[in-house]
């Protein structure tokens, strides 16, 4: 599966994730049997050769309708912010649908 998630930078150790808005870098996220297989990033959230089939967002008040209507599933991470602490919640099935 493909996640997209919208960080403040392209270092994996270093980098949070953040609104939309303030998205600095689009990290692309390849999870496949369990584990963490590809991290890319973008400056352009189309920047990315495989399309993305999740968006995970910061909160519920995220402007997600563009990801909606490409179809990508949309869940929040309300306490995780690193990109290892978001793979592990998506792994452990921590991560929320988005709230209307």
């Amino acid at each position: 599966m493909y996640i997209l998630l919208a960080m403040d930078s392209a270092d994996g150790e270093e980098a949070s994730l953040v609104k939309i808005e303030d998205v600095k870098v689009w990290t692309q996220l390849l999870i496949e049997e369990g584990e963490l297989v590809e991290v890319n990033h973008s400056s352009e959230q189309r920047g990315f050769e495989k399309f993305s089939d999740a968006v995970v967002v910061i909160n519920d008040n995220e402007y997600v309708w563009p990801f909606m209507e490409l179809g990508l599933m949309v869940l929040v991470a309300h306490t995780q912010r690193s990109i290892d602490d978001i793979v592990e919640a998506y792994l452990f099935k921590e991560l929320h649908d988005l709230a209307y």
